[in-house]
């Protein structure tokens, strides 16, 4: 009954929204247009702190086209967004010389919402933007560094804020259907009820996947209702989002595999994980000129399963294992932003208060078998409890030069039991963070900084309390709870309207220690201090109102500090070089075209520079018309059919019993080249 459920949703979807829309909107000249902002034809000339932040529009987001969700968040110049596993689970991120995992040291958020996860089951800082519909993304503030003290943790490197639209300039049903199963059925609308503003999203998304030996079989469902209406003097606005999504995974794979003819690059050796991950949440956000208020409640899960060693450890059942995340997560904001002076200068102030609590029913590592339990590793509940106060000020201290200072203070507590019994505990921890700059603006096209900041990242719990090794038994010791990073940059941005926008960077960053929580084994990892430098260019181009360039590159070094007998100083998975650029070209009101080129260097696989990956180079490219109220479109992905590794790593694996274990490079291919079309009505 379920599986007839499923199938007649999945072919009667997009004519039920049709007919809903239909019956909703007797009237659409009602409606009123809303002026969209082009994000980087937006002069931040004498607004902006640095020259590496940004703002991203939901234009731009609908100009690109993308594999996956996640990649919106390749808009941050520099930043790679890839993937290991499979289509549901929470991508991998790079950004200025970091592996940031799943997210571990850039922070995200949607409405004032965390998106980061603190001790979660598959990596501390674990982000899934699966939840989030690109069409109803309204814009996408970021910033590179450590340089907003509204930024706290998981922000070293930086942040993004996503802010999504409060109405539509009309209703509209769009669906998109391509090669290896793929669909996808996005609908919107919104009603006006008195003072109410109702915006309605639903979205789903079907994936089979181009695997040999894998059927992903994504099912993926996203819903959307946002209310906005006036309130005392200020605007009110009550979200709830929810997403539910299953899929099964081709993981990353042995070099040694392929070369021998054991499998093809789209193979897998354990056919059988995948996961299942869901998030719900209501929040609420009231605003005026003067004062922001948000409130949030989150209830979030996920079930993994994944085998990265397939027989290495337990030569009869396999290496497979279940990383099981169970939590309510709520919080508030409060900022109050004041206009003044210091003597005769303009002075404006930033307070704010920020409050997060994750009640952690459960967070579990279990050797599975076929997606059957055998054993328990290690199962935790935890709750984990912050408080962040932050000012931030700027003052003009000239016509031209301006200087922006911060404090924030950050105060963490955790309780963790645990099922060993030595591995329960408490502990808190609390650090300041301090943030500088000065902005010379020469004119009204041209600005240069100077930044200067502290961060930080909080480590899993279970890290923080532990004292025994779940596998070995073996006597640890446990990890810092909030672990501080310092960085700095110089920089320059020039801007014309409808011209040019340059920004160029030269930055640095230092982090006291690389200490990870490894949820895969369920035990703590303790790298060294870290430092990372690099050079920053972004521009974009406007030849005229029918074409633009733009061109992205980043250049980084990372070492670690301290010199370790028997250990290199390189760090494993950082990246030294990526280069994005791409082309847009509206021949007439009706077409419109773009083309992107990626491409991201070879990393280091190991701290001697021994072993690395290859490089990765791939084009997409994007054709759209549009008629009336009709929008077409097609998307070629991965046009020239590359078979780049997606990801790389280097360990070592096992196939079977009865074959010896070798340590080689394991990657996950990029996806084959892929075409989909989608059709768009606007009501």
């Amino acid at each position: 009954m379920i599986n007839n459920l499923k199938k007649s949703l999945r072919y009667s979807l997009p004519l039920t929204l049709i007919l809903f829309q239909t019956t909703l909107y007797a009237d659409v000249n009602s409606l009123e247009d809303i002026v969209i902002h082009e994000g980087h034809e937006t002069s931040l000339i004498g607004e902006a702190i640095s020259s590496s932040e940004g703002v991203i529009t939901q234009s731009e987001i609908a100009s690109r086209p993308v594999l996956r969700t996640g990649e919106i968040l390749e808009f941050v110049p520099g930043m790679v967004v890839t993937q290991h596993s499979g289509s549901g689970k929470a991508n991998q991120y790079f950004l200025r010389g970091f592996n940031l995992d799943h997210g571990t040291d850039f922070s995200t958020s949607v409405e004032g919402m965390p998106i980061n996860m603190r001790t979660h089951g598959h990596g501390q800082g674990y982000t899934d933007l699966n939840f989030i519909i690109p069409e109803f993304v309204e814009r996408i503030d970021y910033q590179k560094g450590p340089y907003h003290a509204e930024d706290g943790d998981f922000s070293a490197t930086g942040s993004a804020r996503f802010s999504l639209l409060n109405h539509l300039k009309s209703p509209f049903v769009s669906v998109e259907l391509g090669e290896d199963g793929y669909q996808r059925t996005v609908m919107g609308t919104d009603i006006d009820i008195g003072e109410n503003e109702l915006l309605l999203g639903l979205e789903a998304h079907q994936y089979d996947g181009p695997w040999d030996d894998v059927r992903e079989d994504v099912e993926k469902y996203n819903f959307l209702a946002r209310l906005h209406r006036p309130l005392a003097e200020g605007d009110l606005t009550m979200t709830l989002m929810g997403y539910k999504n299953s899929w099964n995974s081709a993981d990353q794979i042995p070099s040694y595999a392929v070369e021998e003819g054991i499998i093809s690059d789209l193979g897998s050796i354990d056919t059988t994980v995948g996961g299942e991950s869901s998030r719900y949440s209501l929040s609420g956000k009231w605003r005026n000129d003067d004062l922001l208020v948000d409130a949030f409640a989150i209830k979030s899960s996920l079930n993994l399963y994944s085998n990265f060693t397939y027989f290495l450890d337990d030569p009869i059942n396999g290496d497979q294992f279940e990383q099981i995340d169970e939590r309510m997560l709520y919080g508030a904001n409060i900022l109050k932003r004041t206009e003044g002076e210091l003597g005769k200068k303009a002075l404006y102030q930033d307070f704010g208060v920020q409050l997060r609590h994750d009640n952690i029913d459960e967070v579990g590592l279990n050797k599975t078998k076929e997606r059957q339990y055998l054993s328990t590793v290690r199962n935790d509940n935890a709750d984990v409890s912050s408080l962040g106060l932050f000012w931030e000020g700027e003052v003009e201290l000239t016509d031209k030069l301006s200087m922006n200072t911060g404090v924030r203070y950050d105060y963490m507590k955790v309780d963790v039991t645990s099922n060993i019994a030595q591995n329960s505990g408490k502990a808190d921890d609390g650090l300041f963070s301090f943030k500088g700059g000065l902005r010379y603006t020469f004119n009204d096209k041209f600005d240069a900084y100077v930044n200067a900041g502290q961060s930080f990242h909080s480590n899993d719990a279970r890290g923080a309390v532990i004292s025994v090794d779940p596998v070995s038994n073996e006597k640890v010791n446990p990890v810092d709870l909030l672990v501080q990073a310092q960085g700095a940059e110089v920089g320059l941005r020039f801007f014309e309207t409808n011209k040019l926008n340059v920004s160029a960077a030269l930055w640095m960053l230092d982090l006291d220690s690389e200490l990870l929580f490894v949820g895969d084994a369920g035990n703590t990892e303790a790298n060294r201090a870290s430092r990372r430098h690099g050079i920053e260019l972004t521009a974009y181009y406007w030849l005229s109102d029918h074409f633009n360039l733009d061109f992205e590159a980043a250049w980084t070094q990372a070492r670690y500090k301290d010199d370790v007998a028997d250990e290199g100083n390189r760090i494993e998975g950082s990246l030294p070089m990526v280069v994005s650029a791409g082309m847009t070209w509206n021949p007439t009101s009706n077409w419109d075209t773009s083309i992107r080129i990626r491409h991201f260097d070879k990393r280091v696989l190991d701290s001697y520079d021994e072993q690395d990956s290859d490089p990765f180079t791939v084009v997409n490219v994007g054709l759209g018309y549009q008629k009336g109220h009709w929008q077409y479109g097609l998307d070629v992905l991965n046009l020239f059919d590359s078979n780049d590794q997606d990801i790389a790593y280097y360990y070592a694996s096992r196939l079977s019993s009865s074959v010896n274990s070798r340590e080689d490079v394991h990657f996950h291919p990029i996806e084959p080249r892929t075409a989909r079309v989608h059709v768009r009505y606007n009501f």
